[in-house]
């Protein structure tokens, strides 16, 4: 795959490379390569997202599978209290009111009850931030950037959504996080156009 020569290299980290196969294009958001994926023309383009960047124009790339890009991914922050659970809810919405994430995201305050029958007290509390699989690890990095430490365990991934949404937890709050915005994305026409580009912008 041949890159086009590029200038100020550093605007296009984390942006997308698509290979065309008889070209390739640079600098596609996120949005922009799952409205490509979704068409019947370009559903068997190669991806690969752009790492780094030099100031000689090279760039790091990384190939990201193509599927990634209708798939959710997220963190779940458990507690077992609910006066703990609040403060970590309103902790990483505060967060994300002072640094933007950096992509749309949904924030729930779910309550997990114990099965109907069960003597034990198992009832515990999760903070969701759930998000377009395709930034997990920029939302890891962002995560780590506004210091956001809870006190009980945690996990995430594709597969903790899953089970999220499978076990169905009482949602007590939920928020909605609009994500920092580099460029806006192009739709229809503009976007078909820039495929015949080396540089979509």
């Amino acid at each position: 795959m041949k890159l086009p020569q590029i200038k100020n290299p550093d605007k296009y980290v984390d942006l997308y490379v698509v290979d065309f196969s008889d070209h390739s294009g640079v600098g596609f958001t996120a949005q922009e390569v799952a409205e490509l994926l979704e068409s019947e023309k370009f559903k068997d383009v190669k991806v690969y997202r752009i790492y780094k960047a030099y100031p000689d124009g090279k760039m790091e790339l990384k190939g990201v599978p193509s599927g990634i890009f209708q798939l959710e991914a997220g963190m779940f922050f458990y507690e077992f209290d609910e006066t703990t659970a609040k403060g970590d809810y309103k902790k990483l919405i505060n967060a994300a009111v002072a640094n933007a994430p950096p992509a749309r995201a949904k924030v729930h305050l779910a309550k997990y009850s114990s099965a109907k029958g069960c003597l034990t007290a198992d009832e515990k509390f999760a903070t969701a931030l759930i998000f377009p699989a395709e930034y997990g690890d920029l939302f890891s990095k962002w995560l780590l950037d506004v210091d956001y430490k809870t006190a009980g365990p945690a996990e995430g991934g594709i597969e903790a959504v899953k089970r999220y949404y499978a076990d169905s937890p009482e949602i007590l709050q939920r928020h909605q996080l609009f994500g920092q915005q580099k460029f806006e994305s192009m739709t229809g026409a503009e976007l078909l156009a820039a495929t015949k580009m080396a540089v979509a912008r």
